[in-house]
């Protein structure tokens, strides 16, 4: 069996991780074998994170709204509950924009839950 030399895919592995964990502190992003467990880490906590990011947009949105609802006079529940009863399918995430952005529209809707109640 012919001899093989295993230096340049070896140092090119290596200096794909060493770039891919150029953040880290300490000796994470200047030695190999801790720098390819941080990003091994790294990927893990990015691919958990993407999951966990979604409830917690649609936690900030229901206090959005609730703050918002509350201005107008109404509780979060109530918004949602006469939102429903009037027929109103806005969903949470714009509902949100319109409590930040457009004090008035929402106030219309707000308005619109009240009469449904």
């Amino acid at each position: 069996m012919p001899r093989v030399k295993r230096g340049v895919p070896a140092r090119e592995r290596h200096r794909k991780i060493l770039k891919l964990a150029a953040g880290q502190k300490n000796s994470r992003h200047k030695r190999y074998r801790m720098a390819h467990e941080a990003f091994l880490h790294s990927q893990a906590y990015a691919y958990r994170d993407r999951r966990d990011r979604k409830p917690l947009f649609r936690r900030l949105w229901i206090i959005r709204i609730n703050a918002a609802a509350r201005l107008v006079g109404l509780s979060y529940s109530r918004l949602i509950a006469g939102l429903g009863k009037a027929g109103v399918a806005v969903d949470r995430k714009l509902l949100a924009d319109l409590a930040v952005r457009d004090p008035a529209a929402f106030a219309e809707l707000a308005e619109a839950a009240k009469k449904s109640l």
